[in-house]
């Protein structure tokens, strides 16, 4: 069952988080200070909604680390129920992918708390001082259309972010596969 982005308040101020990365050591959001825009993206392996538009994902994040955007993914699924999670397969996913930034897993689960994370892909992208510019699609792919993925509604984020602008709203909401909560830890 697909499910869509809880839609966080717009300026809400980005959580912190110290993660291990998929290729060994750890990564922090302070590693990221002076970029001018951070995108902190929710990702899984075994997604179809996320498999739908990871190449695309890979070129797009690509393209705009070049103009100074810092990209994070971080998965927080339950391994254990879903092993198709876990860092290997991660580590996987983001050489197919193309993905040229770190991949964290945050199995604690906190993080996606933190962020109020619902689904992967769920796309959060933060300004230069960290509040939230833009919560929702990466575009209108999904596993079942023909729908290009070419990050349309993202990168449309993106310009205005990096240009210094606010993201008007309607921001269309991401939708993808819930999170895989380990048993009591689902958010209230």
């Amino acid at each position: 069952m697909a499910i869509s982005s809880f839609m966080v308040p717009l300026g809400t101020p980005a959580p912190e988080f110290e993660l291990p990365s998929v290729d060994g050591g750890t990564v922090s959001i302070e590693e990221f200070a002076e970029s001018p825009a951070l995108l902190v993206i929710f990702l899984s392996n075994h997604c179809p909604y996320v498999r739908r538009i990871e190449d695309a994902l890979g070129s797009v994040t690509e393209r705009y680390r070049e103009r100074g955007l810092a990209t994070v993914a971080i998965c927080s699924n339950d391994v254990v129920n879903y092993p198709d999670d876990d860092a290997a397969h991660l580590r996987e996913q983001a050489k197919r992918a193309g993905f040229e930034f770190p991949y964290l897993v945050d199995e604690s689960q906190d993080v996606a708390k933190a962020y109020r994370a619902a689904c992967t892909p769920d796309f959060f992208l933060y300004d230069g001082e960290r509040r939230l510019a833009y919560r929702g699609e990466f575009d209108g792919a999904r596993p079942r259309n023909e729908v290009p993925a070419d990050g349309s509604s993202l990168t449309g984020a993106l310009e205005r972010v990096l240009a210094g602008e606010g993201v008007p709203e309607p921001h269309p909401a991401s939708l993808g596969c819930g999170i895989k909560w380990k048993a009591g830890n689902e958010p209230a």
